[in-house]
């Protein structure tokens, strides 16, 4: 099948239909896109402006210049318990969403199958469709906070299946897999003979007991993991469009020529002044700030949501919130549509991340605290109206 016939079948995302709907909205209150409401820490910026300065304005290397790649090894020994040749076994990318394309390219035959539990980030599935693959949704629950079972994954896997797609913590749920999950999907990955695409954009963003976990870490995993990441969320660095990838030799091989015939490379400038950040402190210092900003924003909001007759899992990572709205009668379109209209907030429908999404809603809490009160007063209010709770 021809990409022209392959994009016919990937459709826009509700997401975006859903803020068209609210454009021109006066006072209207976003809580939908996922993107840090904070700016990229000043010391980084000036690392750009330094490279600018240099004449950092040329063509990088394919795969990304060697001094980021090797901080990146730095990091990936320090906070993931991952081993990674920076020369061989690291890519830079534009952005960390064309990984998830990209990553299955390297294997990916036409029809084969790739298991990814929903609900699930909005790329996943067409970036699986454009690689000529099968998506297979996978439903997560509710009653186990929404973490990926293995069990479920026994009722899907077939001999066609070839990946699975793993993001922890969760876009859109907030789910964290445990190090026991983990090794349970390990294990069937090796059953299985499947690859693993591991999302960990959110990685730095975890409360309470929770703790982030890379699978790629565990004993003999890492031949057949993918680890996705980047620095939008990390560093709040989303419109410097920069990510990276951790794989074997060949995979990395393979996805630099795709990259060479595709962004050619990351901007590199943007590559200097990130190798920098990732060695200075104030760069751990602002993320930490940050994630504790985050964790009373989602303290509050649940507590909130809650109160009001939404019935909502307490997240433990990621900066989104995923209340059920299924007993208000409502579809998760038809109530995010409300919301828009009656108390002028954006929220995204859960049907937007899948199957499983459908009644619930994503709230994004990366977004100011007095906002977010106001929010939860604007949808209490519209809620106590239509007496829908």
């Amino acid at each position: 099948m021809a990409l022209s016939d392959r994009l016919e079948r990937v459709n826009p995302s509700e997401i975006r239909k859903l803020f068209d709907l609210a454009q021109g909205v006066e006072g209207l209150i976003s809580l939908g896109i996922g993107e840090p409401d904070f700016d990229t820490p000043e010391h980084i910026k000036e690392y750009a402006k330094e490279a600018l300065d240099k004449g950092l304005t040329h063509y990088s290397p394919n795969v990304g210049i060697l001094e980021l790649r090797e901080a990146i090894a730095e990091k990936l020994k320090r906070d993931n318990n991952i081993d990674a040749d920076p020369k061989t076994q690291i890519m830079i990318t534009v952005g960390a969403n064309q990984i998830i394309l990209m990553g299955l390219a390297t294997f990916l035959k036409d029809n084969d199958e790739v298991l990814i539990p929903s609900p699930m980030f909005v790329s996943y599935a067409p970036a699986v469709l454009l690689a000529g693959g099968k998506p297979i949704e996978v439903p997560t629950y509710e009653e186990n906070e929404f973490r990926l079972s293995v069990d479920e994954l026994r009722k899907y896997v077939t001999p066609k299946t070839k990946a699975l797609i793993i993001n922890s913590p969760n876009n859109p749920t907030g789910a964290v897999l445990t190090k026991k999950d983990l090794e349970e999907i390990a294990d069937f990955a090796v059953e299985h003979d499947l690859v693993i695409l591991s999302d960990e954009v959110y990685e730095y963003f975890i409360y309470n007991e929770a703790k982030h976990y890379s699978i790629a870490s565990l004993n003999g995993m890492f031949d057949r993991v993918i680890t996705i990441n980047g620095f939008s969320k990390t560093f709040a660095m989303t419109g410097w469009r920069l990510g990276f990838v951790v794989a074997r030799e060949d995979m990395i091989e393979k996805m630099t020529r795709f990259q060479m015939y595709n962004a050619t490379c990351p901007v590199t400038f943007i590559q200097y002044a990130t190798a920098k950040a990732l060695r200075d402190k104030r760069s751990w210092e602002a993320v930490e700030e940050m994630r504790k900003e985050y964790d009373r924003r989602r303290k509050m909001v649940w507590k909130r949501l809650n109160e009001m007759g939404l019935p909502t899992v307490r997240p433990k990572g990621a900066f989104y919130i995923f209340p059920r709205i299924r007993d208000t009668g409502l579809t998760s379109k038809e109530f995010s549509e409300l919301m828009i209209k009656e108390a002028r907030v954006a929220l995204v429908p859960g049907s937007a991340f899948g199957k499983a999404g459908e009644g619930y809603v994503r709230i994004s809490y990366a977004t100011a605290y007095e906002k977010l009160e106001e929010a939860m007063d604007r949808i209490e209010k519209v809620l106590k109206e239509r007496k829908l709770v």
